[in-house]
């Protein structure tokens, strides 16, 4: 790749973005969501990037930029994409320092980071809007305002309690009778717990039903019937996982924070293709600056789900636009 082998010079700075409120989904109540930022600094070029970590895997930005510290001679050296990716693991500050590559290489380059990464040029894609987990009434009630009113695909958390579940996905049906709806058990059921919920999804015309058992139990996918596709979230971290997926899961959701860049996520959207598999994007959060690259990679796929800088009381820098 045409990168420069001049010197690189890193700097980290650790964000806590206030939410608008706390994002309940199973197991998990977040307050905050806290992001590291970096900036590459290139003679007289900058490139940027932002990453979230993989709560569930006890990577947060806290712990990253002393993972980052270690590169700082590969970076002297002019280190890029590929050699990150084979000198650091999958996760969030790999992320982060993947994007800023981009970014940095773009402003080197004169081209577009999509240009570079042999894209067409970026249209404007549809996203889900999250409904966080809270009762019935309160869901099917945000489901009909702001956002999650205009637009027309919505993504609900669910906790694993399979009777309030249901009432959940019943009421926000009800409120919104022709709405993309897809739900996210985020590892909260079994395959005798589920039983119940499956027939009252496929009431409710739910189009997707995202990880519904725990990651490490991806064998027992294939035992149930499921009446709509199924993705793999929690269960599918990097390229490597990818294969295990195929005969389990109808989809992958591709996060940059778990697979550790956008080098990385079109890599796995393009063997997900190969591999028979749907392609979604989602994130662990964060700002425009995490959504950026994101947007990319969900040029390539069939269900997109960017809605994190919507979650934030107050947005960092130039931002993502949501209209319609």
């Amino acid at each position: 790749m045409p990168m420069t082998t001049q010197a690189i010079e890193l700097d980290c700075r650790i964000l806590s973005p206030a939410l608008l409120e706390p994002v309940r989904i199973a197991g998990k109540t977040f307050e905050e969501i806290p992001c590291l930022q970096v900036e590459l600094r290139c003679g007289p070029h900058r490139g940027r990037g932002e990453a979230a970590g993989v709560f569930y895997m006890k990577d947060d930005p806290a712990g990253m930029p002393a993972q980052l510290e270690r590169l700082r001679p590969a970076l002297r050296e002019g280190l890029d994409r590929e050699q990150l990716r084979r000198l650091m693991p999958p996760g969030g500050a790999r992320n982060a320092l993947d994007c800023a590559l981009w970014d940095l290489e773009a402003r080197q380059t004169g081209h577009p980071a999509w240009q570079i990464a042999g894209l067409d040029e970026p249209r404007p894609i549809r996203t889900a809007f999250t409904l966080s987990a809270n009762d019935p009434e309160t869901m099917a009630r945000r489901a009909t305002v702001g956002l999650h009113g205009q637009g027309d695909t919505l993504k609900l958390k669910l906790t694993g309690d399979a009777p309030l579940d249901i009432e959940r996905v019943r009421a926000v049906r009800h409120a919104r009778p022709t709405v993309w709806i897809g739900v996210d058990a985020n590892q909260a059921y079994t395959p005798a717990s589920i039983e119940a919920l499956l027939p009252a999804l496929a009431a409710c015309r739910v189009q997707l039903l995202e990880q519904p058992f725990a990651r490490g139990r991806e064998q027992d996918m294939a035992a149930i019937d499921f009446p709509m596709p199924t993705a793999a979230d929690e269960s599918c971290l990097d390229l490597r996982e990818l294969e295990t997926l195929p005969g389990r899961f109808d989809m992958v959701n591709i996060k940059l924070d778990k697979c550790g860049g956008l080098t990385e996520g079109l890599l796995m959207a393009r063997r997900a293709r190969e591999l028979g598999l749907r392609v979604m994007v989602g994130n662990m959060g964060g700002t425009s600056l995490a959504t950026a690259p994101a947007f990319l990679l969900g040029q390539l796929c069939d269900v997109v789900d960017l809605d994190g800088p919507t979650l934030l009381a107050q947005e960092h820098g130039p931002a993502v636009r949501y209209a319609g």
